[in-house]
């Protein structure tokens, strides 16, 4: 029903979603878990790159100690930020489109590897960490399209699994194992890098083309076999006829909204019209608030921000941060699988900016009144305040819910969904981009914004109360602009548009219920009025007729 929430998909009863016997097969599967690897790439890296850092012997090798303490935060900052600055998200799906699917998965995989094992062979050069870096963010900031493109297109049911908690793990097994004064304790996690990517280079030389890259190429045949394969049924079954018959519908669609249209118009009609307009505010606004609320920095340096709230020991720090990453991946898996379409997009994104809000207040309090944690080496939090931080660490936790449900999964699907497929290609490259610049700008900003005030910090305790106030004013934001796209399509998307822009995000779902529900009136006239003029012409009919 437009304008309301979906009913969740229960993934243990497939069968019973009206699907012909087969379709959910495991050659389907396989395709699935295949190109579902790639969403490990960014989480991997993540989850890693703040663990070599607490490696002695990674400190050692790069020279870390002879540098300042501001140095060493510009270090780490750019270390870790260097695979977002060369992330190319935007243009992958120039890339998709002109190589296909399965040759974009292939280079970027080359790319991944080569850059990873530049960075696991630097011998001391930071020059080196940097280059290794900056090539594998070529392949890695393309996985969060080329992945999910290919599950759309080729699955009834996209899935996609967020691995990141494999690499916390891996960093507290290696420390737990190897010790930290090791090369292995940060050079084995770091091989999960091309370990993944060569699995995944692989696992592309058993899959398919993507259907509808074969039907944007003119090869039609080929795609009906490549479709009647993926659901085991014969070429000339009805479901598999039919959608073969939505994707070139689609297909014919996309090029009829762009026909006669240059790259220019298509920008002047971006940036020209109303609901456009209001269309990228959304995206942009999403994409600043959604990375500067500090949750992917938390994800990013999660063992300093523990260490920050009392946690001590390389080990027990690593352990605390690979519970944290579980408890992600949980959240993820619920929210992408139940809650989101349960609570609409709205309701969820409030709740979990809400969840959000409240940890970091919480966080920012407690390190307001301990100024000292994280600031001076040799304090020692009081045993009264115990409690207190395990309180934050808690908090963290719950972050990371609010996270998963709340921006984690709107920043994507909020664009996704709003575009008109005149501008989509322009309105789905400027999100990226954005998402991107954005996270790189966090990801290098905070260990710099963690020094002390003295050092051009802003302290552990300003840092989260940044993070706090931006979360709030996402929050008002989204209460006010942001309108409910849940269950509608993408004809049925642009009467959100319709209203002025200050009553889009408070009144444009019910303007829209209100639209349906007289377009579905009118439609019901006209059909009765169309009933009653086809039996008044049968009668008339009848009673003219000669009789026999």
């Amino acid at each position: 029903m437009a304008g309301g929430v979906k009913k969740p998909i229960n993934i243990f009863r497939l069968g019973d979603l009206g699907e012909p016997k087969g379709v959910f097969n495991w050659r389907l599967w396989f395709s699935v878990i295949s190109f579902g690897l790639l969403g490990a790439a960014r989480g991997i890296d993540e989850g890693l790159i703040g663990g070599a850092f607490r490696s002695k012997n990674f400190q050692d090798l790069i020279h870390f100690k002879d540098y300042s303490e501001v140095e060493q935060a510009n270090i780490k900052g750019n270390v870790t930020s260097m695979v977002l600055i060369s992330s190319v998200a935007a243009s992958a799906f120039v890339v998709c489109d002109r190589i296909g699917r399965l040759w974009a998965t292939r280079q970027l995989c080359i790319w991944w590897a080569v850059g990873i094992t530049i960075f696991l062979c630097n011998r001391g050069h930071l020059g080196a960490v940097y280059a290794g870096r900056f090539i594998a963010g070529f392949g890695i900031g393309q996985t969060p399209v080329v992945g999910p493109v290919y599950i759309a297109e080729i699955a009834p049911a996209s899935i996609r699994a967020d691995l990141s908690n494999l690499a916390y793990w891996t960093n507290y097994g290696t420390e737990r194992h190897m010790g930290s004064n090791v090369k292995e304790r940060w050079m084995v996690p770091s091989s999960i890098h091309i370990m993944f990517a060569g699995i995944i280079f692989i696992l592309s030389w058993f899959q398919y083309e993507s259907p509808r890259y074969l039907i944007k190429r003119g090869r039609v045949d080929e795609a009906r076999h490549v479709m009647s394969r993926l659901r085991r049924l014969p070429e000339d079954d009805p479901y598999v006829c039919n959608e073969i018959a939505a994707i070139q519908h689609a297909h014919d669609s996309e090029v009829e909204a762009t026909r006669g249209m240059t790259f220019l118009q298509t920008i002047k009609e971006t940036f020209t019209s109303k609901g456009n307009l209001y269309r990228l505010y959304l995206t942009t606004s999403v994409q600043f608030l959604s990375q500067w609320s500090g949750a992917g920095s938390i994800t990013i340096y999660a063992p300093d921000f523990f260490e920050l709230l009392g946690v001590k020991g390389s080990e027990q720090g690593l352990l605390v941060t690979a519970v944290f990453g579980l408890v992600k991946l949980g959240a993820a898996l619920l929210c992408a699988l139940f809650l989101v379409d349960v609570i609409g997009r709205k309701r969820s994104l409030l709740l979990g900016i809400s969840l959000q809000t409240i940890s970091m207040v919480y966080v920012a309090a407690f390190l307001s009144t301990h100024p000292k944690l994280g600031m001076e080496d040799h304090y020692h939090l009081p045993t009264n305040s115990l409690p207190a931080s395990r309180g934050a660490i808690a908090m963290i936790y719950l972050s990371g819910f609010g996270w998963a449900l709340g921006w984690n999964s709107m920043q994507y699907l909020l664009t996704a969904e709003l575009f008109p497929l005149r501008i989509r290609a322009i309105g789905t490259s400027w999100a990226m981009a954005l998402h991107f610049a954005n996270q790189y700008g966090n990801a290098r900003a905070v260990p710099n914004l963690l020094l002390p005030t003295s050092q051009g910090g802003i302290t552990a305790q300003g840092t989260f109360w940044s993070f706090a106030c931006v979360t709030i004013i996402g929050g008002a934001w989204v209460w006010f602009f942001v309108p409910e796209t849940a269950g509608r399509s993408l004809e049925e998307m642009s009467r959100l548009f319709e209203l002025p822009w200050y009553k889009i995000g408070r009144y444009g779902n019910k303007f829209a219920e209100q639209r349906d529900a007289e377009e579905r009136r009118e439609d019901f006239e006209e059909d009765k009025i169309e009933d009653v003029q086809n039996e008044y012409d049968e009668e008339k009919r009848r009673k003219e007729a000669p009789l026999v």
